[in-house]
């Protein structure tokens, strides 16, 4: 015991180092107010009364006196966390210590789980520290929970380097620990590690599952590594382990992805063959691929399936018809959709109104996106940077760049701080106005707010040069972007030689071209045309028949403009 305790004093002097525990008060769930979390799908009857039920019990407890038995408490806090209600397990746990009702190795393990799915790891080694001076000790259950906080927080690779940690003193990972890691390492793209993990994890006695291997499977497919998928998952079959509905859907997803969708169909019967219920993931992916192929009326049709089997789509699900029913410019279908979720009690999130909002403004919808905007403040949803761009971008083509920047001042005014894409479209909009005294205004808002103009901004300002035969500025900020830390990319360069052509300066333009390759930077079928409409139309046609050989030897097309410039050149040579 006392060996252990030591070992976990120094784990916990590894990590506060990086995490800054002595900064974060233990237990302490006073920075967290009592705003319930929404309610999740759960086989109770009726969620809503469960948690009220919850509620008055903990409340009646506390009031008992003597107070009912730490496991009473314990299995309360447990109910809520099924209901999801995350901050106020963490709120009635403050309450229990208030009163003198200390936690045991569970009920602190069940804080810290809370800590992590509010993505508050940090707290969540402050309840560690806590437990060791309580005199508890932590078991493979409470740093699994940490490891897999720190996977959901983005913090791979601190992840990785506990788990080291955890094993070089002493610490038995189980079955879940192991695929908490391996997920953990095939998410980073280290599939050979992750393999030889599983290897380890053999060697000591403790079997991977089919949660395993699905981890691994599902990263192979995000990195579109198919082809070793379908081999991992041949592979745990000839081993006896049943893949599950997590592997199927993995797959059937990476196979519509790719556009093969008689396999993935073939893949979802043999799922059913094998008497794997689809769950709402499997069945929300269908309804985004059909979405995304113009199928609505598929997407629609698998939405009546999930209904029929007595289940109920939930917000992802809705939200990928409402895109597909948008894409097909259905929009007043979308919008008896977003009706639909919530007269059936499932609510709206940011993304669904961003989509909405979003297609409305390509559209040129705008009434409807403003209404929508108000709609969404209504029910109390915060807009983010992709609503405003969004609107931003709308008012900038349907109405006026003045309406545009009037709606970007009054929200700057109320606190919005816009990013990189909401300057660039308002900027793109003055330079095709040759409005720079503006371009200048607002480049000058962008670094006091410390934002540092990228490749797609440079790309803006040049071309807006450009056409405002503004060459020398174009050309002196095209060979600053180096200086700057910016690498022109084939947009730049295509920009660069066409406003050459059209001024006629062929050898610059060509000069550009020829750099562009040396740069590493491959010229695409529009350097090719736009240098070659530049030779033919100054009567460089031997220059220009060179490059139309050159370019259709790299497999590029010539477009119909140098195909007339050609037929234009050549019948006036037979005329003369």
């Amino acid at each position: 015991m006392l060996r252990r305790s030591s070992s976990c004093i120094r784990l916990l002097s590894a990590f506060s180092s990086h995490l800054h525990l002595h900064q974060v008060m233990p237990f302490s769930a006073n920075s967290f107010s009592l705003h319930h979390t929404p309610y999740s799908t759960s086989p109770t009857a009726n969620p809503i009364k469960t948690f009220h039920h919850l509620i008055s019990s903990f409340n009646h407890m506390l009031r008992m006196n003597p107070p009912p038995s730490l496991i009473q408490f314990t299995k309360l806090l447990s109910a809520l966390v099924k209901l999801k209600h995350f901050q106020t397990v963490l709120s009635f746990s403050n309450q229990m210590e208030f009163v003198g009702i200390y936690p045991d190795n569970y009920t602190a393990s069940i804080v810290i789980n809370c800590f992590c799915h509010l993505h508050r790891v940090d707290f969540g080694f402050s309840v560690l520290g806590k437990m060791f001076k309580l005199g508890l000790e932590p078991d493979i259950v409470t740093f699994t929970t940490l490891i897999n906080g720190l996977c959901k927080q983005g913090n791979l690779v601190e992840a990785v380097n506990c788990f080291d940690k955890i094993v070089a003193l002493g610490y038995q990972p189980n079955a879940h620990t192991y695929s908490v890691i391996v997920d953990c390492l095939s998410k980073m793209g280290k599939f050979n590690v992750a393999f030889g993990l599983v290897e380890k994890m053999v060697e000591r006695g403790c079997e991977p599952n089919v949660i395993t291997y699905s981890c691994v499977i599902d990263s192979l497919c995000k990195y579109g590594l198919l082809k070793e998928a379908f081999h991992l998952f041949s592979k745990i079959r000839s081993e006896g382990i049943l893949p599950d509905v997590v592997t199927y859907s993995s797959l059937i997803q990476c196979l519509c992805y790719s556009d093969q969708w008689g396999k993935a169909s073939m893949l979802f019967n043999e799922m059913l063959d094998q008497n794997i219920a689809p769950s709402i993931i499997t069945f929300s992916i269908l309804v985004d691929e059909f979405g995304k192929e113009g199928m609505v009326d598929k997407a629609r049709s698998v939405v009546g399936t999930i209904i029929q089997r007595g289940m109920e789509p939930d917000v992802i699900t809705y939200n990928s018809l409402i895109d597909g029913c948008c894409l097909d410019r259905q929009m007043h279908q979308a919008r008896n959709v977003l009706n639909v979720m919530t007269r059936k009690g499932c609510n709206p999130n940011v993304r669904t109104y961003n989509i909405l909002i979003h297609w409305y403004c390509k559209w040129r919808m705008m009434d409807e996106a403003e209404q929508l905007l108000d709609e969404m403040l209504c029910r109390g949803l915060t807009p983010d940077n992709y609503t405003y761009n969004a609107l931003i971008r709308g008012l900038c083509y349907t109405r006026s760049l003045g309406e545009a920047m009037k709606f970007f001042k009054d929200l700057c005014a109320r606190g919005y701080l816009p990013d990189i894409v909401g300057y660039s479209t308002l900027l793109q909009g003055f330079c095709e106005l040759k409005n720079f005294d503006v371009v200048l205004s607002l480049l000058h808002q962008m670094k006091t707010r410390n934002l540092k103009p990228n490749i797609c901004i440079c790309n803006i300002l040049i071309d807006g040069m450009c056409k405002a035969g503004r060459f020398k500025d174009a050309k002196k900020l095209f060979s600053m972007l180096s200086v700057g830390g910016l690498q022109p990319n084939v947009q730049t360069y295509n920009i660069m030689i066409n406003g050459l052509c059209k001024e006629g300066l062929l050898d610059e333009a060509y000069n550009v071209f020829k750099k562009m390759k040396e740069n590493c930077c491959s010229p695409d079928n529009i350097s090719y045309n736009v240098i070659i409409h530049g030779f033919l139309r100054r009567k460089s046609f031997s220059k220009g028949i060179e490059l139309i050989h050159e370019m259709r030897q790299q497999g590029f097309v010539v477009d119909n403009t140098t195909v007339a410039l050609v037929v234009d050149f050549c019948a006036r040579r037979i005329s003369f």
